[in-house]
């Protein structure tokens, strides 16, 4: 969140384990994203994943007024071309989808936060792509492949990088 409030533009990696809640701190980021305005596209390698994030984040943001889409290979051409639209008009809030956020036809209203899971399964050029759709978008790269910082900074460059060593409570 602090990164997310300076003038400088966020560029960090979230790494941890499966279940670490790299997730969730993404969905914080996300509406504290939608909160000063912004939109926000959170992109997956899988449609499995997509849809699985989809759910989760529909159900946390359910009282919160943030409108929601979700925009796979394959979704259906009419929702696809009405969900373009919305992004363009800046209904949609936050957008999960796969590589189809990143098609030469879509335009985000006002892309402020870009969020790459699974950061090791798409090439650098998709996550640029996705990124330039919002020039001064923040970016968080989330992977649970541990990279160490020393070839984590020869990877990224000037990449900040949080690691969750530890997992959440459970009841």
């Amino acid at each position: 969140l602090d990164d997310m409030s300076s003038n400088k533009r966020m560029n960090r990696l979230l790494q941890g384990d499966v279940g670490s809640g790299k997730t969730i701190v993404s969905f914080v980021a996300s509406y504290a994203n939608y909160l000063s305005g912004y939109q926000c596209a959170l992109m997956v390698p899988t449609e499995i994943l997509a849809k699985q994030h989809y759910e989760n984040a529909t159900k946390i943001f359910k009282d919160t007024g943030m409108t929601i889409d979700i925009l796979t290979s394959s979704t259906k051409a009419k929702e696809k071309k009405e969900i373009y639209n919305r992004l363009n008009t800046g209904i949609t809030n936050l957008v999960i989808g796969t590589q189809s956020l990143i098609q030469e036809t879509i335009t985000y209203h006002n892309l402020g936060l870009v969020i790459t899971d699974e950061q090791h399964r798409f090439g650098v050029n998709q996550r640029n792509l996705l990124a330039s759709k919002g020039p001064r978008a923040d970016l968080l790269l989330m992977s649970a492949t541990p990279i160490p910082r020393t070839l984590a900074l020869t990877l990224y460059g000037d990449l900040d990088i949080t690691t969750i060593q530890t997992f959440p409570f459970k009841k």
